[in-house]
């Protein structure tokens, strides 16, 4: 682990009180009856004031404190896309559980340098988990350092996954992959957290992940958190958004293979 750059202890900071705050709007509502809800794309796809209230919070704080930095936001959308700095921002990854009552929810809020994730942070309030990472320093869950699985066999690994929210309209819908890896592995774990699959692989509690078409404010802070603790991230799709494997380096060729359909020597 490296120190932390001078010039990105304030961002981190701000990154940090982001996230606890956003967090303390989330457990306002949780499991409460007065959760308002609504869907988007489809009934797969629900939003909630939850999310709502937790994003205002978020962008008026880099408002007010970035007037500078450019925004790219789950709820919202874009704000000022080319600037050098620029947050992009989940305010509630896990939407479905957190509306459903179950505690697999967070704050995701990474912050780029011109397109490249240089601050991560990931939240659960519920669970009491706060990842963070910063590009070149390392990754960290609640102060403490964090490192990937050293897993080399897949018969022993347990990984994640998800499902697009087209996948009742679209037959490229990750079950012909789930199908071969299950045959492989210890266990597959479905958490309904992009950013949460990210984080726990990068400490371990997972031994990989792979999901297809995710947007870049549910991949921007996991991905550098589970990189800066050592797992391999790789693109395995051009066509479906952000559809990524992230693994720990022993089990990632293996995991490669089952994905692509590789033959082992390739």
């Amino acid at each position: 682990m490296s120190q932390i750059p001078n010039d990105y202890q304030p961002l981190l900071a701000a990154a940090l009180e982001m996230a606890e705050n956003a967090g303390k709007i989330q457990m306002k509502y949780f499991r409460q009856s007065n959760l308002e809800q609504s869907t988007k794309l489809n009934d797969s796809d629900v939003v909630t004031i939850a999310d709502k209230e937790s994003e205002a919070y978020i962008l008026g704080f880099i408002r007010r404190h970035f007037p500078d930095h450019g925004i790219i936001s789950e709820e919202s959308g874009r704000e000022h896309e080319e600037k050098e700095w620029r947050w992009v921002i989940d305010p509630l990854d896990g939407t479905t559980n957190f509306a459903s009552g179950l505690p697999v929810f967070c704050v995701s809020i990474a912050l780029e340098h011109n397109k490249d994730a240089v601050i991560g942070v990931v939240y659960a309030p519920y669970l009491g988990e706060r990842f963070h990472a910063v590009k070149g320093a390392g990754a960290w869950l609640n102060g403490l350092p964090i490192h990937c699985s050293g897993k080399q066999e897949l018969s022993k690994a347990v990984v994640a996954t998800g499902m697009p929210y087209d996948r009742n309209d679209n037959a490229d819908n990750n079950l012909d992959e789930i199908s071969r890896m299950a045959l492989r592995v210890r266990g597959i774990r479905r958490m309904g957290s992009a950013a949460i699959d990210l984080c726990y692989t990068a400490a371990g509690f997972l031994d990989a992940y792979w999901e297809l078409n995710l947007n870049r404010w549910d991949v921007a802070a996991g991905q550098l958190i589970a990189k800066e603790a050592g797992a391999i991230i790789e693109p395995i799709r051009t066509d479906r958004n952000h559809s990524i494997l992230a693994s720990n380096p022993g089990l990632h060729a293996a995991m490669r293979q089952i994905l692509l359909h590789e033959s082992p020597n390739q």
